[in-house]
């Protein structure tokens, strides 16, 4: 069994990590096991700051704190087909109607948290594109501190940003939800200062739980990576305005 720690700047809600920055720190150490692309399901809110026990396996690995199960990883079903680029026009009416501003409920997140600053977190700002239904998109230009010594976003850093827009393509502000289980398949990272484009569409909603496809793309329309996820609904974090 190794370990591996995520450090506290990668945080979703306020003391866990964010969800998709984890999904991607595990499947990254599970590659050797599994493949390229794998399925991540969290099971726990993955702790900061924390060692973790990674345990490789030969169908599943698993994530533990001591004895407890943080997360599992297998190799990922067929890759589902990815969202179209959004038009710039389209990209920018989403940006203006992202609604962070106000009932934000985990405003210090590192990847969409209001709270953050550029080059301590992402700043994404995904809104609904118009017309389109629960789908939503933003620019996101990558920067230095997100990326390996060669000038390449790290992949963690792209699971995480094709994790957060999904959740706002429902109503975060009225019913907050949380990464359950995300795989991502990655094309080509792309490299410190490019501009990119990241959209999500949720495909279902059943009870509490959604499922979401989000894509990465260039700033002229070329795929870099894709996702699937699924969401659930929690209860709001005490202390957040409504």
């Amino acid at each position: 069994m190794t370990a591996l720690v995520i450090a506290r700047r990668f945080n979703g809600p306020a003391d866990s990590a964010n969800g998709g920055y984890a999904c991607g720190t595990f499947a990254e150490r599970a590659s050797g096991a599994h493949g390229p692309a794998v399925a991540v399901t969290l099971l726990e809110p993955p702790p900061l700051d924390t060692p973790l026990g990674f345990d490789p396996g030969e169908r599943r690995s698993r994530v533990r704190q001591h004895d407890r199960l943080i997360a599992t990883v297998t190799a990922a079903a067929r890759r589902p087909p990815a969202l179209p680029p959004t038009s710039s026009p389209a990209v920018a009416a989403a940006e203006a109607d992202f609604r962070g501003a106000a009932g934000h409920p985990f405003r210090s997140c590192f990847v969409c948290g209001v709270d953050r600053t550029p080059g301590d977190g992402l700043c994404l700002t995904p809104g609904r594109i118009p017309g389109a239904g629960p789908s939503v998109a933003c620019r996101w230009t990558v920067e230095e501190s997100v990326c390996d010594e060669g000038g390449e976003a790290l992949p963690p850093i792209l699971w995480a940003v094709l994790d957060c827009p999904g959740g706002w393509t429902a109503d975060p502000a009225r019913e907050p939800m949380v990464l359950s289980r995300m795989s991502t398949w990655i094309d080509a990272r792309p490299r410190c200062g490019d501009r990119c484009v990241v959209s999500a569409r949720q495909l279902r909603r059943d009870g509490r739980t959604a499922t979401n496809i989000s894509a990465l793309h260039t700033e002229d329309g070329r795929l870099l990576a894709s996702a699937t996820a699924v969401w659930t609904a929690v209860r709001r974090p005490e202390g957040n305005p409504q």
